[in-house]
């Protein structure tokens, strides 16, 4: 519904405002850039973008990314990163790197979303700590109000309402406390395209590349794992290529228009899509819309917006986002020590690190070593000697890689079998060099004892990965 969109980009406005400042703060930079950031991020996101109604701003990963290199070297080097981390953003959409996200496990997909829950959070708190006592009454009704408005209607999002209300009390109540205006200044006119200022040489672009690249993954990764719940949630799928394209797109945008850079906010977006239901593009452009209006027509009111009423949305959205079902007794009971190793140090690391690209690396890092442990305990080596004692067949089951090759030479009696050795591999897959230079090694010590080795059922993969490397890997039997 349009009405829906409307609201649902207005709510995503108001609260983009102080996280955009907040993040500006990260980045050395002035607010302004973080607001504009979000501006152009999120209306070229929402033309270009391959997510319906994801939100992209700039974000607390990407600040902490280029600040350093602000610091080091100024405003005009960050422009100039910003700008190149979305030509490496286009370039690795092209070459299809979305399609990695596939090997992304579920444990690593609840622990991203859980610690998402936990960082936006923990973002609250400073907000909680050394302010004035009315803080936490206005953050009790706010709270209050978005979980009782819903159960009245839902024609309004209850964030707004919480928002609203929240507003309207402090300033007629006269009560002193904590403010959007207090973040920082709002801008007053549109950002003007240009160019970055800084010499175009090799040495801006050697003082600059380490960061854009670093930047180009982690927006990657955040933007690809938000779409990837989003879809989730709304039970619709998304094109990853495109969105990846887009965010390089929309980072490019924002560089030539001075801004700080961003990608997908899942804080954001969960307001978006979870707490008001929107579904289209329409409220992401909205929400990049809208921001620009709040601060430049309507700044005065927006700087009155007491922080309480924003920190209770962001406190509605970390409950929200958190996968309960994935911490109760019931189903930690039921899920393999595995699964639950990953999850935890996926949650672990981010929440180390702040950086959600480190935890979901480190996540699956650690699933594929448990995955290989599992798959390697499957093969196994059953071996039946003829009747008359002239030869030996050894049954091998399972995949071969080099988890389970290891074992596979110390599996076979090498003095004792007869002449003749057949290894049925019918039941079996050879995956890498490392199999067939095991079955290379199992010939070896049979052909120094004058014994002959013979292979057979394999299957068509396994006998051409077979053909092409028997010999090759160890010198020769």
């Amino acid at each position: 519904m349009l009405r829906t969109e409307v609201l649902a980009g207005l709510v995503v406005a108001l609260a983009l405002i102080p996280e955009a400042i907040s993040f500006s703060i990260i980045a050395g930079v002035d607010p302004a850039i973080g607001l504009f950031a979000s501006f152009t991020m999120a209306v070229t996101i929402a033309v270009v973008g391959g997510r319906p109604a994801m939100i992209s701003a700039a974000t607390g990963a990407v600040a902490l990314v280029i600040a350093p290199l602000n610091r080091e070297h100024g405003f005009g080097y960050l422009v100039a990163a910003v700008i190149l981390a979305g030509v490496i953003q286009i370039v690795l959409g092209a070459l299809g790197v979305a399609r990695l996200m596939r090997f992304v496990p579920r444990s690593v997909m609840v622990g991203f979303v859980n610690s998402l829950a936990i960082l936006i959070f923990m973002a609250q708190v400073p907000e909680l700590t050394d302010v004035p006592w009315p803080v936490y009454p206005l953050l009790a009704a706010g709270l209050a109000l978005m979980v009782f408005f819903p159960r009245a209607t839902t024609v309004i999002p209850a964030p707004l309402v919480s928002i609203t209300v929240l507003t309207v009390l402090t300033v007629a109540a006269g009560i002193a406390v904590p403010t959007v205006g207090d973040k920082g200044e709002l801008p007053s006119a549109l950002p003007v395209p240009g160019l970055p200022d800084v010499p175009f040489t090799l040495d801006t672009l050697t003082t600059v590349a380490p960061y854009a690249l670093a930047m180009a993954l982690v927006g990657l990764m955040e933007s690809l794992m938000t779409a990837k719940l989003v879809d989730d949630i709304t039970d619709t799928t998304s094109s990853k290529t495109r969105e990846s394209v887009g965010q390089g797109v929309a980072n490019i945008v924002t560089g030539f228009f001075g801004g700080m850079g961003g990608c997908a906010m899942i804080g954001q977006t969960m307001i978006n899509v979870r707490v008001s239901g929107a579904r289209t593009r329409l409220s992401t452009f909205l929400a990049g819309a809208f921001l620009m209006v709040l601060c430049i027509v309507f700044g005065p009111v927006v700087s009155g917006i007491p922080m309480a009423a924003l920190v209770a949305v962001m406190v509605m959205v970390s409950v929200a986002t958190f996968d309960w079902h994935s911490v109760a007794p019931k189903t930690l009971r039921r899920m393999p020590a595995g699964e639950i190793t990953v999850m935890v140090v996926t949650v672990a690391c981010v929440i180390a690190t702040h950086n959600l690209a480190i935890g979901v690396v480190a996540g699956s890092v650690i699933a594929m070593a448990v995955f290989a442990r599992r798959v390697a305990r499957v093969a196994e080596v059953t071996a039946v000697t003829d009747p008359d004692g002239g030869s030996v067949v050894y049954r091998v089951t399972g995949e071969l890689f080099f988890a389970s090759s290891n074992d596979l030479v110390g599996r076979f009696s090498y003095a004792t079998d007869p002449e003749h050795v057949v290894i049925d591999l019918s039941a079996a897959h050879i995956w890498d060099a490392s199999s067939v230079a095991a079955l290379d090694m199992v010939e070896a010590k049979y052909a120094r004892r004058g014994k002959r080795v013979e292979i057979t059922g394999l299957n068509e993969p396994s006998a051409h990965l077979h053909r092409r490397l028997s010999g090759e890997l160890t010198g020769g039997h």
